[in-house]
C-alpha cells in the first residue's frame, strides 16, 4: 500500500465512529483538541442546559430538542458550525476569518474568542426560540 492511501485509510480511522465528544476529541491533534476544548467549555456555560451528543459524526449541541451549534477538527483547521443567521448577524466581526453558509473556519492557534461565541451562540438560541414559536402559531 502507497503512503497516501495509509494516511487516508488512518485519518478515517481517527475519527470515524466516535460515540461520545470525549472520545471524539481523544482522537484529534493536542492543538486542535484544545481549541476545541475551549470551544466546548465556552458553549457550555453559556447554554449549561444543553446535550452533547455525535451527530453526522461531529460533537453538537442539541437545545431544547434541537441542533443548536456543532464543532470539528480537520486536517488544516478547526471548523464551528453555528447557522447561517448567526454568521450573517456578526459578518463584521467575523471578517478575519473565512466563512461560508453556517461555518466559520479557524486555525487551532488561534481559537475563537469566548465573546465572539457567545454572541454567536445567544443568535443562534434566539433565532431556535423564535422558530419555535412561529411553528406553535401554526
Amino acid at each position: 500500500m502507497n503512503s497516501s492511501a495509509e494516511k487516508n485509510i488512518a485519518a478515517k480511522t481517527k475519527t470515524t465512529g466516535a460515540r461520545e465528544v470525549d472520545d471524539y476529541l481523544s482522537r484529534v491533534p493536542e492543538d486542535s483538541r484544545a481549541a476545541l476544548e475551549h470551544l466546548r467549555r465556552t458553549i457550555k456555560a453559556i447554554v449549561p442546559d444543553a446535550v452533547e451528543v455525535i451527530s453526522y459524526q461531529i460533537p453538537t449541541f442539541k437545545y431544547q430538542g434541537r441542533m443548536l451549534v456543532s464543532y470539528a477538527a480537520f486536517a488544516e483547521h478547526c471548523s464551528f458550525f453555528p447557522g447561517a443567521a448567526p454568521i450573517e448577524a456578526h459578518r463584521n466581526e467575523l471578517r478575519s476569518y473565512q466563512t461560508s453558509k453556517g461555518t466559520i473556519r479557524f486555525p487551532a492557534s488561534k481559537p475563537l474568542p469566548a465573546a465572539l461565541v457567545k454572541k454567536l451562540v445567544k443568535t443562534r438560541i434566539e433565532e431556535t426560540e423564535s422558530r419555535q414559536k412561529q411553528s406553535a402559531k401554526r
